[in-house]
C-alpha cells in the first residue's frame, strides 16, 4: 500500500520555497511552484481517482468569494495568522480566525 499525506506533501521544502509560510503567490504566474513536481498540489487528488466534483467546487468557491468581496470590505483582525492544525480531518486554523467586515457603500442588497 502506498499512501500520500497532502499535509506533508504540500510542505516539502524540495518543492515549495519556505513551505510553512502562508504565501498564496507561490501558485501564481511566474512562480507556479506547484507545477515543479507531479501531484505536488493535491487539493482534489490526482490521476485516475481525482475528485469528480473538482470543477464544480472551484466554481462555487469563486462565486461565493466574488460576491463577498464585491459586497463587503474584509480585513483580518489579528496581526498574525493563526497556527495551522495539520492533525484535523480537514486542515484549518487552530482556534479562531477572525475577520472584520463592513458592507460596501452602494453594494446591492437582496432585501
Amino acid at each position: 500500500i502506498v499512501m500520500m499525506s497532502p499535509s506533508v506533501g504540500m510542505r516539502l521544502p524540495e518543492v515549495f520555497t519556505n513551505p510553512d509560510a502562508f504565501d498564496p503567490d507561490r501558485y501564481g504566474p511566474g512562480r507556479e511552484e506547484h507545477k515543479s513536481s507531479p501531484y505536488a498540489y493535491l487539493g482534489f487528488g490526482g490521476g485516475m481517482h481525482s475528485c469528480m466534483g473538482q470543477n464544480f467546487a472551484y466554481l462555487q468557491v469563486k462565486t461565493i468569494l466574488s460576491v463577498l468581496f464585491r459586497e463587503y470590505e474584509i480585513e483580518v483582525v489579528p496581526e498574525k495568522m493563526p497556527e495551522i492544525d495539520y492533525e484535523a480531518m480537514v486542515v484549518g486554523p487552530k482556534g479562531d480566525c477572525r475577520i472584520r467586515y463592513k458592507r460596501r457603500k452602494g453594494a446591492s442588497s437582496s432585501e
